[in-house]
């Protein structure tokens, strides 16, 4: 492409947009199924429960250590269909762009979704482009979908979690929500901390034949605490965290500590809290710590009879109750 920044025409159907998708779109995303003449394409699938998704993205800034909006993009859909038991298999690409963004950071971005799939090991297959007005979006928007299989018979779900069930989490929590609020250089600080953001279907499949895994979530907008919340309100039980065996890293604790805010709500990207029966509990941890990505896998809490509320055993022998989440725990980040 000659044009150095995303004008109107881009997206107005004629020779500039044929340009931007076939010199940008398509150079960075060529798989065998993205086609991209075709209004729908031909998903073959194997034998299984077929699981369906979608996702959008606003993150600000766009670009963050360790990663983008794009490889978040693909993140986000892969995480959600592996944390309900499924293969990810297929994605599409809806991208919202602002007139006058540069076509530099546009490149960036898609090869970093591109990148983001080829190591998940799903194909993005279809998508669409629309350009808006500047002043009308935050530079770039993405929308996706999401298709995968999930094993039949595999019945996993917030109704499966029954008293005395134990929870886990595979890595230390609070590291995408910290990284991109250092990107952003607000309160007047920075810092090189990465987000945690990947795809969790290696920590996913990992566990899936345990006959006592009842639930896994990615915990993102919200955090590790909202995942507890959704845990207690949906079965009508208790959970008690221990805070001393919550991992959290330094950064993220230095920052909360600064400015008040609680690790336990920040945002993770690659990341999966697990609810497994206590028969399982130790076999799941192992074979999460025997894994790159859940080398800091840890067992958090218990789910037990109760008041349906959240209680953190704090680190200095106290008790506190974990309230949920209504304001945002610090400026939006998606």
């Amino acid at each position: 492409m000659r044009e150095t920044r995303i004008s109107l025409a881009h997206g107005n159907g004629g020779r500039f947009m044929r340009e931007l998708i076939e010199e940008l779109f398509a150079r960075h995303l060529q798989n065998p199924g993205l086609d991209v003449h075709a209004d729908a394409v031909r998903l073959e699938l194997p034998p299984g429960d077929v699981m369906f998704t979608t996702d959008g993205f606003t993150v600000q800034p766009i670009e963050f250590p360790g990663g983008n909006i794009g490889s978040l993009a693909v993140h986000g859909t892969v995480n959600d269909l592996s944390v309900a038991g499924a293969d990810p298999l297929y994605l599409s690409l809806n991208v919202f762009i602002e007139e006058g963004l540069e076509v530099a950071l546009l490149e960036r971005v898609i090869r970093g979704a591109a990148a983001a799939a080829a190591e998940a090991g799903v194909r993005i297959v279809a998508g669409d482009t629309k350009v808006v007005r500047r002043g009308e979006a935050a530079g770039l928007y993405l929308a996706t979908t999401g298709v995968g299989v999930r094993p039949a018979g595999l019945a996993l779900g917030l109704g499966a979690i029954r008293a005395g069930d134990r929870v886990l989490v595979s890595g230390p929590v609070g590291d995408h929500g910290t990284a991109v609020m250092l990107a952003r250089e607000e309160f007047g600080m920075r810092g090189d901390l990465r987000s945690d953001a990947a795809s969790v279907h290696p920590l996913t499949s990992a566990l899936r034949d345990l006959p006592g895994l009842r639930f896994m979530r990615d915990p993102t907008r919200g955090g590790l605490a909202t995942v507890a919340h959704e845990i207690c309100r949906a079965s009508g039980l208790g959970l008690q965290l221990d805070e001393t065996a919550i991992p959290v890293n330094d950064p993220v604790r230095s920052v909360c500590e600064i400015l008040g805010y609680d690790p336990l709500y920040l945002a993770c990207e690659g990341r999966v809290v697990a609810v497994v029966a206590a028969a399982d509990a130790d076999t799941a941890l192992q074979r999460w710590r025997a894994l790159p990505a859940g080398a800091g896998a840890s067992l958090i809490g218990e789910v037990h009879t109760g008041p349906a509320r959240v209680v953190l055993h704090t680190e200095l022998g106290g008790q506190r109750i974990l309230e949920e989440l209504e304001d945002d725990p610090l400026p939006r980040i998606c």
